[in-house]
């Protein structure tokens, strides 16, 4: 199965000039828990809520006045629609993320994430577990702590 066959083509954009509080406006807006950095049909990065939780949260950093640029991931892995879905769950387990835009000719077509992979095929299920639900260092390693 092709990443084409089970990508969102629905993919949500913000350009990197956009405070950290319009990212999140907009993440609450559709639920989601990331947005493609963009110029043009170009991608230039990528913020996701932890980016936020972690450079911004964290740091007591002004939501309203720091900008995406200043903390989107720059060097987006991304995948090609004719990818294999069992190819993107490795590239996602090897770099330990959960999701990526899908590019073709340098523009941006839409975004598949673990959980859609998952959903499309059960039998990659165990091996995103590891993705998923991978503990950090430092932090803990079951739910009840």
């Amino acid at each position: 199965m092709l990443i084409k066959e089970v990508m969102n083509r629905g993919v949500q954009t913000i350009k990197k000039e956009a405070t950290i509080q319009d990212a999140a406006r907009k993440m609450n807006e559709f639920s989601i828990g990331c947005l493609i950095v963009a110029s043009g049909s170009s991608v230039v990065g990528i913020i996701t809520e932890r980016d936020i939780m972690k450079k911004v949260v964290a740091e007591a950093r002004d939501s309203s006045k720091t900008r995406v640029k200043d903390v989107m991931t720059e060097e987006v892995v991304m995948a090609s629609p004719e990818m294999d879905i069992e190819e993107a769950a490795q590239l996602m387990m090897d770099r330990k993320i959960k999701k990526l835009p899908v590019v073709k000719d340098k523009e941006l077509i839409g975004i598949v994430t673990a959980t859609d992979i998952c959903m499309a095929s059960p039998k990659i299920i165990e091996q995103m577990g590891r993705v998923l639900f991978l503990p950090k260092k430092g932090g803990n390693k079951t739910l009840a702590g």
